[in-house]
């Protein structure tokens, strides 16, 4: 049986990465808020 999860670099970033987040609010609340770190 296979395990769940198969990492891959290039869909994390396309899904949780800079310029996923840039598309909506998320980066300027977090930076808004004074987040050490923006985004995976």
């Amino acid at each position: 049986m296979k395990r769940t999860y198969q990492p891959n670099n290039r869909k994390k970033s396309k899904k949780h990465g800079f310029f996923a987040r840039k598309k909506t609010n998320i980066l300027n609340n977090r930076r808004r808020k004074g987040r050490k770190r923006l985004c995976k």
